[in-house]
């Protein structure tokens, strides 16, 4: 018996040792209420070709249907953004019953890898009111535990806090100009 517990503690050294050097997935949520229906919020939201209409980082939006890793046609959108660069997104899925869509990024400019985000549209705290929540999963842009500065999780979710704040108050301020 302690030949066995002595043989399973030393197999699960490689496996310890492999995830503390493994990065921590990074989490952003943001929230805004905006004076606007759900219907009328979901409506622009949920428009993966539209982002450019809202997102003041946005210039152009362009759709595409590309292969994805698994080689089936997927929607995909360019964004060409006004600082310069660009981003690839993947749509993963959109569903109306729960006025939730979920994308990813395949490459860009932003300092992340692994990105995932989910919108989600969701009755306001008022009648006529809507609370659309924007989370975000990723790794920083290196996906190393040490990675250099410009590439670690700080960067990262500054970053990402950066592009929700804006994109969500210009949100509000073009469903409530409506």
């Amino acid at each position: 018996m302690k030949y066995l517990l002595a043989l399973l503690a030393i197999c699960t050294i490689p496996l310890t040792a492999t995830a503390a050097n493994a990065p921590s997935q990074q989490k952003v949520i943001r929230e805004v209420v905006i004076k606007a229906s759900p219907e009328k919020v979901w409506t622009l939201v949920k428009d993966f070709g539209a982002i450019h209409q809202w997102h003041p980082a946005v210039a152009e939006t362009k759709l595409e249907k590309r292969k994805d890793d698994a080689g089936a046609e997927a929607q995909h959108r360019l964004l060409t953004l006004n600082g310069g660069g660009t981003l690839l997104e993947k749509l993963i899925g959109v569903t109306d019953s729960t006025m939730k869509i979920e994308y990813r990024i395949v490459e860009g400019v932003l300092p992340v890898s692994g990105y995932r985000a989910i919108m989600q549209v969701k009755a306001g705290p008022n009648a006529d009111e809507a609370t659309v929540t924007w989370t975000g999963r990723f790794y920083n842009k290196a996906n190393k535990v040490d990675a250099p500065a410009g590439e670690d999780n700080a960067t990262a979710v500054k970053a990402i806090e950066g592009v929700y704040d804006t994109g969500l108050h210009n949100l509000k301020k073009v469903l409530e100009a409506q």
